[in-house]
């Protein structure tokens, strides 16, 4: 799904009111529906509600049943509160309330911002509302009990175009639906960046958030992932052809976007290709067994796992026997020859950052011409040779945490564009950059990025990157193009949810990730 920064969706909502003559009115109300759909699908009551229906009952002794329960909220008039900015996302909710209204919820709709700011949509939308019966009410900051404890919460304070941190009656209206039930987001959650997915200050954190058209980046990186909840996605009418999917540089990985293509029945393992390896310290001989692992589960036809001669004998015995574990030899030119007979590479997974890792490292680099997957302590050591990066001819994949990328670029920690500076490094060193975390962003150096939504907590434990590391040299030596290191994040994602759903978040491991890989990849053949 191809993602529309704000001022992509400002220009293509002018070209729909504009030069097609829609009327902005007529989109507004489509906006509205969506909404009131959502809400209207709701279980009632939410989340912070289970016990509700107890209070009513129990003063003569009696426990409800959960029939009476849902007879009781079946029978009770639903309430909505619905807090509006003066601009067109403002419009969209008072639309909504008036909506609402005539499905005879109770309805309480608030303007918060001067009423000398609104829209000429917005005041139209209000004139419906009192046509209806409602009526849009200012919002009093200082009431604390007058915009608490309803139902439902729709957010329609602003929309994509925000960005500055939150007035102080804003803030205070956000705090306000926080009390509610449920709460329902029109567009993008107010206080969220709709670019970066920034929190502005503070922020509406939404169990479902209604964007229009087309998904915004901010919903799905960042902060906003998670502030956002459910995302529907909602069209309002703008035609097709309006939407310039060549301009679009960044997109949401769907499961249609994957394709593991079946082996040929008189394939052999030279067709699937030969992977290297490079890993490994003392001290540090789990990460390299992962690699090779995962690796081998991902397909690759030969994998050789090269490890310093002194953990050898624990990597061998660690290693899953369909890996060739190598003892690197004292000479150099040895490695590259091993290494230069390989379809892709992956250095660096607990390998140390010594004398001779260094020089291992930055030789290969320089010498191989096959795909190069960068990971852990061979990042650590590129930080400092950037040049050697930029020099290189043939692909290579940096596959940083956060904390890696920020030793790579110098960048502060938190990030607070995650995609934009993952853009930034690819765009400018000429690589991929696979930044990693929640929504792993895959950012090639033509400026396109993929955003993976697969994934999920547990996976949040060492030796997890190791097995990313491992799939995604795997796929690379198949085929050896940029788009195997988006394919690999999904994957390696997905696997993750299948281990989450059959051990648990808490005690699923990278061994259980890296066991669910051929189930993940079957699923797509």
């Amino acid at each position: 799904m191809d993602l529309y920064t704000a001022e992509q969706m400002r220009e293509i909502d002018r070209k729909a009111i504009e030069e097609r003559g829609i009327p902005s009115v007529e989109l507004m109300e489509n906006a509205a529906r969506a909404l009131v759909e959502e809400v209207r699908a709701l279980p009632i009551p939410g989340p912070g509600f289970q016990d509700g229906p107890t209070a009513w009952f129990t003063a003569d002794g009696h426990m409800p049943s959960a029939e009476e329960q849902a007879e009781f909220w079946a029978m009770r008039q639903r309430s909505v509160l619905v807090l509006c900015g003066p601009g067109n996302n403002g419009g969209d909710g008072v639309a909504a309330a008036r909506m609402l209204l005539e499905a005879g919820w109770r309805v309480r709709c608030a303007l918060v911002g001067p009423r000398e700011k609104m829209t000429q949509d917005c005041l139209e939308m209000e004139r419906r509302l009192i046509s209806a019966g409602g009526f849009l009410e200012d919002f009093n900051p200082e009431d604390r009990g007058r915009y608490v404890g309803y139902d439902v919460a729709v957010d329609a304070l602003f929309g994509v175009g925000l960005n500055s941190e939150l007035r102080p009656d804003a803030a205070t209206a956000v705090r306000r639906m926080a009390t509610c039930g449920w709460v329902v987001s029109a567009d993008v959650p107010s206080g969220i960046h709709a670019d970066t997915g920034g929190v502005m200050g503070m922020a509406v954190r939404a169990d479902v958030t209604v964007t229009f058209s087309r998904g915004k980046p901010g919903l799905y990186v960042g902060k906003g992932a998670v502030y956002s909840g459910r995302v529907v996605v909602a069209d309002i009418g703008i035609p097709q052809e309006l939407w310039p999917e060549d301009q679009c540089r960044t997109r949401l990985m769907e499961r249609e976007d994957l394709c593991i293509p079946r082996r040929p029945a008189d394939a052999h393992k030279g067709d699937f290709g030969k992977l290297f390896i490079l890993a490994g310290s003392r001290g540090y001989t789990g990460a390299p067994c992962l690699a090779a692992k995962a690796a081998v589960r991902g397909g690759a036809g030969l994998v050789t796992l090269a490890v310093p001669e002194d953990i050898y004998p624990i990597a061998a015995a660690k290693c899953c026997d369909e890996a060739m574990v190598w003892p690197l030899p004292g000479e150099d030119g040895a490695v590259v020859e091993r290494a230069g007979g390989c379809n892709a590479a992956v250095i660096g997974p607990g390998l140390g950052r010594g004398e001779r890792a260094e020089r291992l490292v930055l030789t290969l680099l320089r010498e191989l011409t096959c795909p190069i997957v960068l990971d852990a302590d061979g990042l650590n050591i590129i930080s400092r040779h950037i040049d050697v990066l930029d020099e290189r001819e043939g692909l290579t994949i940096l596959t940083p945490h956060d904390g890696e990328f920020a030793r790579l670029t110098g960048q502060e920690l938190p990030i607070k564009d995650r995609l934009g500076a993952a853009r930034a490094f690819a765009q400018a060193h000429h690589c991929v950059m696979v930044l990693k975390g929640h929504r792993t962003i895959t950012a090639h150096w033509s400026g396109a990025c993929a955003v993976n939504p697969t994934g999920n907590p547990g996976m949040a434990k060492g030796g997890s990157g190791d097995a990313l590391a491992g799939l995604m040299g795997a796929l690379l030596a198949r085929r050896g193009e940029p788009d195997e290191a988006a394919q690999a994040v999904w994957l390696h994602g997905r696997a993750g949810d299948l281990a989450a759903e059959d051990k648990g978040e808490h005690g699923m491991t990278p061994t259980d990730l890296i066991e669910q890989i051929p189930y993940a990849m079957k699923e797509l053949i």
